[in-house]
């Protein structure tokens, strides 16, 4: 265990200086990287702690001097002046309200039950920090020129990731090649990708853009099908998702507040399927049957709407302020999270430093606080994602990018401190977090571009995640 916590700090170290290396050939950087990755797999066996914490102090100091910088471990470094997934009109200093506009429901205590001693059984009798100690690198992809907005796993797959880049283009990765790949990249967009999602077939991808458009992309023949403008001449679209129980159907949020839903197949904004909430539009998210629909903006607001499949109107239902003016930038739905709490659940990334999960009350998709969580989140596209299969175990885990660089695992039902396994490998704001459906691997991504494959690691002795402190 504490071998592969000092891997996983001393490549954190690494990264963080990569960018100063030969700045003029950046294939020179990915290749050192990797390079240290391997060596570090190779060689970090049998080191007593007293030399490595002496290891990474001296190098520590070695790439101070050469470099002529300054890398606090603590603290992401200065990026550079790329295109960026920073939300424009945050706050400067964007803090957690006093209180939140939602009132927390009751405390019901989470009671064991028969179902879930053979849900530990099926996954070996392990602790929720054992069955996420995620800490090897499986593999770094470096195909993206600026930061990659969102990752995201095929549906019911463990092998093709989805990447969208603020360079304009959207990679498809074969994680379980030998070595992994990039296996195409769609390029069209004038302008930044800001999202993407796969169809349930896993077909078709769809991708918006900064540049007001969202295309429908043929993954085996590699082929744009169709291009569409936004409704709103000189709008951004900020987020997309295709409809659960109609994959002709694209919902879609754009800068000047309207959520939007549009018939791929035909090009067509339906009547009816176009409502006002204001702001921006960074997040979306549908339920299973996609019947209700979330919408999250850039002042800190959620709606919920009823969706028709048959007409594609939507409904406006309800409003929920969960921290003034801090961007809500990220929105996922799950139906239940373990087997003690069956209640449909939603899980937001909020930028006022909090990730908040939220209880679904009723029919028309209202929200009360079930639990929020601190992470560093103030000015950039963060992202969480629940844990595919932890219904099948006891305890629940979300996972969440932070802007100190760090991906930190979070058990959603343990009292006092949550943290259950914290990864560094980024050396800038973490954006994106997915996990393939059988929580093999997980990717994450940067704002620099870069996006790392973590698998995870299972030894007798028990977990190999570094725990947080």
């Amino acid at each position: 265990m504490a071998a592969a916590v000092w891997q996983q700090q001393v490549f954190a170290l690494d990264a963080r200086f990569n960018a100063h290396r030969a700045p003029n050939h950046p294939n020179f950087r990915t290749l050192y990287i990797r390079r240290r990755n391997q060596l570090l797999r190779d060689h970090s066996k049998g080191e007593d702690s007293a030399a490595r914490r002496q290891y990474l102090r001296i190098r520590g100091q070695l790439l101070q001097q050469r470099y002529g910088v300054m890398c606090d471990p603590g603290r992401s470094r200065s990026v550079s002046a790329r295109s960026s997934s920073r939300i424009s009109e945050s706050p400067e200093s964007a803090c957690v309200p006093s209180e939140y506009s939602i009132t927390p429901n009751d405390q019901r205590q989470v009671v064991p039950t028969k179902q879930a001693e053979a849900s530990r059984a099926m996954v070996g009798g392990t602790t929720i920090a054992e069955n996420y100690a995620f800490v090897g690198v499986h593999h770094i992809f470096d195909q993206h020129t600026a930061a990659v907005t969102m990752v995201k796993f095929a549906n019911n797959d463990r092998s093709r990731l989805c990447c969208a880049s603020f360079d304009g283009s959207v990679s498809i990765c074969n994680v379980t090649a030998s070595p992994p790949c990039v296996e195409v990249v769609f390029r069209g967009h004038e302008r930044g990708v800001t999202a993407c999602d796969w169809s349930i077939s896993n077909d078709l991808v769809v991708s918006c853009s900064l540049d007001g458009t969202i295309r429908l992309w043929h993954v085996a023949s590699e082929k744009c099908l169709r291009v569409v403008n936004d409704q709103v001449v000189g709008a951004a679209i900020l987020s997309c998702v295709f409809q659960p129980a109609n994959n002709n159907m694209v919902i879609a949020g754009n800068s000047y507040g309207m959520v939007e839903v549009l018939n791929v197949s035909a090009g067509i904004y339906p009547r009816g399927g176009t409502s006002k909430l204001g702001g921006k539009i960074l997040s979306l998210a549908c339920d299973s049957s996609g019947r209700l629909v979330w919408a999250g903006n850039d002042r800190g607001t959620i709606v919920s709407f009823l969706f028709d499949a048959e007409t594609g109107r939507l409904s406006k239902c309800r409003r929920l302020v969960v921290a003034e003016n801090c961007p809500v930038t990220c929105i996922s739905w799950r139906a239940w999270i373990s087997r003690e709490a069956r209640d449909p659940t939603v899980l937001i990334n909020c930028a006022a430093n909090v990730v908040c999960l939220l209880r679904v009350v009723d029919k028309e998709g209202s929200l009360q606080l079930k639990r929020k969580f601190t992470i560093r989140h103030k000015s950039y596209l963060v992202r969480s994602t629940f844990c595919p299969i932890m219904s099948f175990r006891q305890g629940a885990c979300v996972v969440t990018g932070s802007e100190d660089s760090c991906v930190y695992f979070l058990d959603i039902e343990r009292e006092g401190k949550p943290c259950v396994n914290k990864l560094q490998g980024h050396a800038c704001p973490t954006l994106g977090v997915s996990f393939n459906y059988d929580e093999s691997l997980l990717a994450t991504s940067d704002y620099q571009g870069l996006v790392i494959l973590w698998k995870r690691e299972r030894r007798a002795g028990g977990a190999t995640g570094q725990a947080c402190s």
